[in-house]
């Protein structure tokens, strides 16, 4: 194969590949095509997902069944408010036999890491896994260790005003690349959730479907598939569209509008495509920005972008 072909066929190979997740997915998860997409493609992005709706609606079992797709290592971090930040990171602990500290790695050192209620653990304790998600390192006792590639962490959390949660800092918020609903299933999906669950519990049955090595290949995929200047443009637009919002007193931070443009990447390649189109950017408004915008008395995020995302000229790309 020349090196002139490899390039196309690249965005073929990588929607193969993402086309085998989602279908593994699929096997226990019923419907939320959108979601499953959307998760898959926070990994792919190289970002971290958060996951939010009511219990019962699927979060933790969309993040186990994405985990257990991909090779690697996987831990769950059952958030409590009594959780501490070395229950994540890891301690040093004496070893009497040789009378000197050891590191034990805490859960955090993982491929995937799923966060489950991450909002029922304490601020100080959320703000753990802030150098790691931002960073891909911890800091523990001074010492400064890094984690190993890909690190993705999947968060899940409940509303707000339930009992024993507490909000998410915003420089937290920030570190997650998009925050998507699970959503109520139709009465279809309701029966067909009923019929799976029959005879036990179809995830046990579940195995990888990519490895490590192939998703590596995916997020550097993801980085080369091209943002035109017009693409860029319009990213902008949005971003001071929202600032000059009066409903917002939080606007997107720049780090949001290069989430945008990296989510759109992924998105791009699970169309076989190895180019954002400005679809793919207003497809992933709302679920990239909205958990980012602080908003003055009752408006909605999600309301706000939406006529954002309405009143801003898309724009003209070139034709080749």
């Amino acid at each position: 194969m020349s090196a002139s072909r490899e390039p196309a066929l690249v965005p073929r190979r990588a929607a193969d590949l993402l086309g085998r997740i989602e279908d593994n997915v699929h096997r226990v998860i019923v419907g939320k095509q959108r979601v499953v997409r959307l998760a898959a493609a926070g990994l792919v992005a190289g970002g971290h997902v958060l996951l939010q709706d009511l219990p019962g609606t699927g979060k933790t079992l969309l993040a186990r069944a994405l985990a257990t797709s991909v090779g690697g290592t996987f831990r769950r971090i059952q958030c409590t408010p009594d959780l501490l930040p070395s229950d994540i990171t890891g301690s040093s602990i004496f070893n009497q036999k040789d009378l000197s500290f050891e590191f034990v790695a805490g859960p955090v050192f993982a491929n995937i890491v799923l966060a489950d209620e991450v909002n029922r653990a304490t601020p100080r304790t959320q703000s753990a896994l802030l150098e790691a998600m931002g960073e891909g390192q911890v800091t523990v006792e001074g010492v400064t260790r890094a984690l190993e590639r890909p690190f993705f962490v999947v968060a899940t959390q409940n509303p707000t005003e339930f009992h024993g949660t507490y909000p998410l800092p915003e420089s937290q918020l920030d570190r997650f690349i998009l925050a998507a609903e699970m959503g109520p299933p139709t009465d279809e999906e309701a029966v067909e959730v009923l019929a799976r669950r029959e005879h036990g519990d179809p995830i046990a049955d579940l195995g990888a479907v990519v490895g490590l090595q192939e998703v590596i290949e995916l997020q550097d995929a993801c980085l080369r598939v091209v943002a035109a200047p017009a693409i860029r443009t319009y990213i902008v637009s949005l971003l001071h569209a929202i600032r000059s919002r009066p409903e917002v007193l939080l606007p997107a931070s720049m780090r949001s509008g290069v989430y945008l443009q990296r989510a759109a990447q992924a998105w791009a390649l699970f169309e076989g495509r190895d180019f954002v189109l400005p679809d793919d950017i207003k497809l992933l408004a709302l679920p990239v920005l909205s958990h980012r915008l602080g908003m003055r008395g009752r408006a909605r995020a999600a309301d706000v972008l939406t006529e954002v995302v309405a009143s801003v000229p898309l724009p003209p790309l070139r034709q080749h």
